[in-house]
């Protein structure tokens, strides 16, 4: 069995060494950068600030039996302000034709926009290479859960929803758009520059092109990595496309990974929430996967998969279920269907 809920400071050494398994924005190899992630979702958990922007809130996927955390996942309250723009490449189009030679071309354009005023983002998503492809979903666990605290909160979040995916690597782990491009202007590694926009934005606005940057003009490898995502991320575009994302024609100014986004209102989970008392039954009928919001004393947020049975004056689980969460899954509860 699984459980989902808020990470906590303990989590620390288990999430470090989930990063050393993937190379991720969101989650760096790095054991400092990690604790104050950790410590800014403890605070945001507990008593979230008016500024959107300083809440993130990070969720773990743990082993119930080994506790043991294998997957994680994040919500960032506020992607862009006045202060920490979220920038972006906005993916358009031009035609050129020549009536003289009767010869025209159709160019791909990449463009740097910024905005201040940014939308709520979700990412960070990993799961342990051991644990992928479980017959759980554990995937799919971890990815919906920000769904279902979203449906339980959604006053804590902007009304649009944003997500990043990451495009694909050349065989040496390097990003092509920005070998192409960014190293060009910045002079920097990938991770370097990456690291460095985390908290400080300047030289990508003073630094990076402003005018239009013509695909045409890019190595092939460039080209074909523009808004396209790489192997490994191909089950999470299509995941947030079935949930109601769609691609944006932006992408990340690094390395050219596609932005999706949807109204917040609008993702089918979130819409097709559930707020019913829960009960138990030795035979609840025909049952569905649900993930469900639990009580606790010892987390800020807790919860787990179910299989279940909705009816119009409760949601209805096996017994089963009632050995291991009779006091968490009491009362009126929240659920997303799964």
């Amino acid at each position: 069995m699984f459980i989902l809920r808020n990470v906590t400071i303990a989590d620390l050494d288990d999430l470090y060494e989930l990063s050393s398994k993937v190379k991720f924005i969101n989650l760096p190899h790095n054991k400092s950068l990690i604790e104050g992630k950790i410590l800014k979702s403890q605070q945001s958990f507990k008593k979230p600030s008016k500024n959107l922007a300083d809440n993130y809130y990070l969720f773990a996927l743990e082993d119930f039996h080994t506790r043991n955390v294998v997957g994680v996942s994040m919500i960032h309250a506020q992607h862009g302000t006045e202060d920490e723009p979220h920038f972006f490449l906005k993916v358009s189009q031009e035609v050129k034709f020549s009536e003289t030679i009767n010869t025209g071309f159709t160019h791909g354009k990449l463009k740097l926009g910024l905005d201040t005023d940014g939308p709520t983002e979700i990412g960070g998503l990993v799961i342990h290479p051991d644990f992928r492809g479980n017959e759980e979903k554990l995937g799919k666990q971890i990815s919906f859960v920000r769904f279902l605290y979203m449906a339980v909160h959604p006053k804590r979040f902007k009304s649009v929803v944003h997500s990043e995916l990451m495009p694909p690597f050349d065989q040496e782990g390097k990003a092509p758009l920005w070998e192409a491009v960014g190293r060009k202007f910045m002079s920097m590694e990938y991770d370097e520059a990456d690291i460095l926009s985390r908290n400080n934005k300047e030289f990508i606005l003073n630094l990076f092109p402003n005018e239009n940057i013509y695909m045409t003009l890019l190595p092939m490898e460039a080209r074909n990595a523009v808004g396209k995502v790489g192997n490994d991320t191909l089950p999470v575009k299509s995941m947030l496309e079935k949930v109601g994302f769609e691609y944006i024609h932006e992408v990340d100014p690094f390395d050219g990974g596609p932005h999706y986004r949807c109204n917040l209102k609008d993702i089918v989970p979130i819409k097709n929430k559930i707020l019913k008392e829960i009960k138990f039954s030795e035979n609840p009928g025909e049952t569905r996967n649900y993930l469900l919001e639990l009580k606790s004393k010892e987390y800020d947020f807790l919860a787990i998969k179910v299989q279940a049975h909705e009816k119009e004056d409760a949601l209805y689980l096996p017994m089963s279920y009632k050995n291991e969460f009779t006091e968490q899954a009491k009362g009126t509860l929240h659920a997303i269907e799964f």
